[in-house]
């Protein structure tokens, strides 16, 4: 699994002009599923990103995470995550899994959160959604559980 993480003031998710998720400080994070992802994929992400030390302590430093400082995880699926521009101009989607076997990974990735004590708000699978966030720093993390980078 891929995921673009933004440590965020807030950030809200609307499709068709519903507001369909809103939350305050915390990490946002665009997940991407890919074809040979697995629901170890999903818990390895959730974990990471449950524990991953972005968020500022009280001397500013990136120092706690979101169950250290309380924050929120905004998840939202974005199978353009695996899009392959090395060749020619238009990115091919051959590596991103099928939406069903990625809504249910991106699923688990919040249920995983939920269950480790994070508070979870979530976009709505394979609509069209309109993110609108306040990165806060700006800081923005890469992570990929195969390890590609």
């Amino acid at each position: 699994m891929r995921a673009v993480v933004q440590r965020v003031r807030r950030a809200a998710v609307r499709v068709e002009g519903e507001t369909v998720a809103e939350m305050g400080p915390g990490l946002l994070a665009l997940v991407g599923v890919a074809r040979e992802d697995g629901p170890d994929a999903a818990r390895e992400l959730a974990h990471k990103l449950a524990h991953l030390r972005i968020l500022p302590d009280d001397e500013g430093r990136m120092n706690r995470s979101l169950l250290e400082a309380g924050g929120s995880l905004g998840v939202v699926s974005q199978f353009t995550l695996l899009g392959d521009a090395r060749k020619g101009r238009r990115p091919a989607f051959t590596e991103a899994a099928p939406g069903a076997a990625a809504e249910v990974l991106v699923d688990a990735v919040a249920d995983e959160a939920r269950a480790l004590g994070v508070r979870v708000v979530t976009g709505r699978f394979g609509a069209s959604m309109d993110v609108d966030l306040v990165n806060a720093g700006p800081v923005t993390i890469l992570l990929d559980t195969a390890r590609r980078f």
